[in-house]
């Protein structure tokens, strides 16, 4: 295959027989390593400090997956001072030299699949399907920012020159050191997608990856040293979002923050990188994805089992815990009562346990703290609308969470209005697919969306008014893929970066005009 070719990575089918043996040999290697000690990488050595974390298994915290080395403010200092040196000679290595390292990492990774998917299964709590299609998407990454890296390098006819009288070039350059903050909840895609767009751009990073998923962090730097990127290009400095995350946000030397988290977190940063500090010669650049309250509309004219199947797979796929889960069901007065009934049956279907088992479809929430706060929500619901189904909870070995419908709930409710993460879903009845439309809009986020309808002109009104990054006709409204479906929202849901669509990598550059008169 060409290098110039991309194709996204297959997912696992685990109804063959030798693919659940791989999968359960993935299961055996982490379980092999499982408990060990990690230390922070800067400029490629490992410091082991006094502060540990340790990281435990969501679906059995009693098991600990690993007891990583937490960073101080004087780690943070190092390793930016580190970056700064590295950048000096990677921002003018070649750029088909960068990709090289994405395409490395990604037939290491590829060749480890189902180790990494197993990793996530225990220090994340991810089912099976939901792991492998993690895997996937990292792998998707490190080819598609590859190859764009590749393509951005050559746009000589991008400005015109004039003949006889001068010669006009456009590049794009790195911006310089950049933070890295990256989420639990994809914590290998989101984390490859963000560390080596900024790697292959040019760029050198602090990487402060969530505190709950910090052994997969380091397992991708050590893929990337495999890869051949030199040190210092990503330096690994697990710590405290108060402590080391606001100083690395706050720092001048800091030239970009890319986020993905909360919009509590997100508006945090965007405030303090906003603020210019004594000796900084530029204004940061943040990017940012914040979460997101998604809706899925269902019409009067629809399959009215695709819907079903859709918001029920959308709202409760790894527990609620993606920013572009369905968290709202908006459903058209005449179908309301059958569609309920639907989304009901599927969901008493739902095996919920160990995500070690292959046929779970729904493991643990994230940790105690998310347990505690999506279980607040039940009270929440049976105020604010009729319990269809779930309500319940167990965290006697695990943080087990069971799907959770709330119908008949008012669309300025909190339920409709405030990000749970979690799975519990929200179902509001409407008169008509204009207040479907208005329903769906009225939140402060604006990441996904979906239409269920065989009405060929509401679905023509929803591409036009239905506010989000990321709409979906007749589909569920999760599962982007890369180079497909950019990802990014509106509003609060962050800067609408699109990840893995075409303009991402430029976020990490920018453009200089070089004029040479003849």
């Amino acid at each position: 295959m060409s290098i110039y070719t991309y194709k996204t990575e297959p997912l696992t089918d685990f109804s063959k027989e030798e693919n659940i043996k791989k999968y359960e040999q993935g299961l055996a290697v982490v379980s092999s390593y499982m408990g060990k000690s990690y230390d922070l990488i800067i400029n490629g050595k490992r410091i082991k400090t006094n502060k540990q974390m340790t990281s435990l298994n969501p679906s059995d915290y009693k098991e600990i997956v690993g007891t990583i080395s937490q960073a101080s403010i004087e780690h943070a200092d190092l390793a930016l001072e580190t970056a700064l040196r590295a950048f000096e000679s990677w921002k003018l290595v070649k750029p088909e030299v960068r990709a090289d390292v994405l395409f490395k990492a990604a037939g290491i990774i590829r060749r480890r699949k189902f180790e990494f998917a197993a990793l996530m299964t225990k220090e994340a709590g991810k089912p099976w399907g939901e792991a492998d299609a993690d895997v996937a998407e990292a792998i998707d990454f490190l080819e598609y920012y590859g190859r764009q890296m590749l393509s951005l390098d050559r746009i000589d006819d991008v400005v015109l020159s004039r003949r006889n009288l001068e010669r006009n070039e456009y590049k794009y350059i790195p911006l310089g050191v950049g933070a890295i903050i990256s989420p639990w909840n994809f914590p290998l895609a989101i984390l490859v997608g963000m560390s080596t767009a900024a790697i292959v751009s040019g760029n050198t990073v602090l990487l402060k990856p969530a505190s709950t998923t910090q052994v997969i962090a380091y397992k991708f730097v050590e893929v990337l040293e495999e890869a051949g990127l030199p040190n210092g290009v990503i330096n690994f400095i697990p710590g405290s979002g108060a402590e080391i995350g606001d100083h690395i946000v706050n720092h001048p030397k800091i030239r970009f923050i890319s986020f993905t988290g909360s919009k509590e977190v997100g508006i945090s940063i965007y405030e303090k990188a906003a603020k210019v500090h004594k000796g900084q010669l530029w204004l940061k650049r943040v990017i940012a994805e914040m979460g997101g309250k998604d809706a899925i509309v269902v019409d009067s004219d629809a399959d009215l089992d695709l819907a079903a199947e859709s918001i029920v797979r959308s709202a409760f796929g790894f527990s609620g815990q993606k920013c572009s889960a369905c968290s709202r069901a908006i459903i058209h007065e005449d179908v309301y009562d059958e569609v309920v009934e639907k989304m009901v049956n599927i969901t008493k279907t739902i095996k919920v346990g160990s995500p070690e088992a292959k046929d779970t479809f729904m493991g643990p929430v994230n940790d105690e703290k998310a347990f505690d706060k999506v279980t607040s929500y039940f009270k929440v619901g049976l105020k604010e609308g009729r319990l269809a189904i779930g309500g319940s909870s167990d965290k006697s070995k695990g943080y087990f969470v069971n799907p959770t419908i709330f119908i008949d709930v008012d669309a300025n409710s909190r339920l409709m209005q405030e990000e749970i993460f979690g799975p519990i879903l929200a179902v509001c009845k409407v008169k008509s697919f204009d207040e479907a439309i208005t329903v769906a809009n009225n939140t402060e986020y604006g990441l996904t969306g979906a239409v269920i309808s065989n009405n060929r002109m509401h679905l023509e009104k929803a591409r036009q008014e239905f506010h989000v990054g990321n709409l979906y006709l007749n589909r569920k409204c999760t599962g982007a893929i890369v180079g497909y479906q950019p990802f990014g929202g509106f509003n609060m849901s962050g800067t609408d970066s699109k990840a893995g669509g075409p303009d991402y990598l430029i976020l990490h550059m920018q453009g200089k005009t070089v004029s040479e008169t003849f």
